[in-house]
């Protein structure tokens, strides 16, 4: 059986690793003061960042068309593909996942949606398990993404947790307590659910607590380290885990600025890691 993936642009997922799989990678909709831009062009991301401060509105998101993701079902399927794996960014915090779902319809059971339950690299390492074992078929694939799943850990450190505020993606009285407080919000992703799991003062404090969490555990197999905007900071905490825990972090590690489609709901000035324990 010949398995082809698609995924969606909040998977974050690195063009070489897209074009070494041979992923198909559709993107959603950022959409500032009115005007639409697909994911990734018309405005990179450190142009995002830099101006989303200052915007007097914040941005707000779309999903694909289910146009979109037809058009790429029915091109793997022309091309040999005899089954489509399509997963996607966490159904409870996105309406991707569903459109993805009524474009399947159109397909005869060729075409199967999964929810990762994650965003950024925490789908991405997902996805990426599927390709491993695609040559393998359909169930080899699912299975991967199962024990992935089961090993994944997401959490970030936000510079304030208005964005999210805005959002709708955390209740009101959790966010309002960061506001008031002036404090720095520890955030976990589990299950699809946005939940705060501590809070700090400052960015050095923030820090910190992430390399804790990351640390607890034992061994990984997959690390992103993740942020918006906030590339000398990343890079400052990838330099402390090396000097603390090389023997135990993979050879491999992402550095990835998130897409603006999830910064714009995070806010600039973020760090945070998606990890798969071995």
């Amino acid at each position: 059986m010949k398995l082809g993936i698609v995924t969606d642009s909040t998977s974050d997922i690195p063009k070489y690793l897209v074009e070494q799989y041979e992923l198909e990678v559709v993107p959603s909709i950022l959409i500032i003061d009115g005007k639409e831009y697909v994911d990734g062009i018309g405005i990179s991301r450190e142009e995002f960042y830099k101006r989303l401060p200052i915007l007097k509105t914040q941005p707000t998101t779309a999903a694909p068309s289910i146009g979109e993701f037809s058009t790429r079902y029915e091109s793997l399927l022309t091309r040999g593909c005899d089954h489509i794996l399509s997963i996607h960014a966490a159904g409870a915090l996105t309406s991707i996942l569903n459109v993805a779902k009524q474009a399947a319809n159109d397909f005869s059971n060729r075409v199967t949606c999964v929810d990762s339950t994650s965003l950024s690299l925490g789908l991405g390492f997902q996805v990426l398990a599927a390709a491993e074992a695609a040559e393998m078929g359909l169930q080899a694939a699912l299975a991967a993404i199962e024990s992935a799943h089961k090993r994944l850990h997401v959490s970030a450190a936000l510079d304030t947790m208005e964005y999210l505020k805005q959002s709708g993606r955390v209740p009101a009285t959790v966010a309002m307590l960061g506001s008031l407080l002036r404090i720095k919000p520890l955030i976990e992703l589990t299950n699809g659910a946005v939940k705060a799991i501590g809070v700090v003062r400052t960015t050095s404090q923030a820090n910190e607590r992430m390399l804790k969490f990351l640390l607890e555990g034992g061994e990984l197999k997959r690390l992103a380290i993740l942020h918006t905007g906030a590339e000398p900071r990343a890079k400052e905490f990838l330099n402390e885990l090396m000097q603390r825990a090389s023997q135990f972090v993979p050879r491999d590690i992402l550095m990835v600025n998130v897409t603006t489609v999830i910064g714009t709901h995070v806010g600039p000035n973020g760090l945070g890691f998606a990890a798969v324990r071995k």
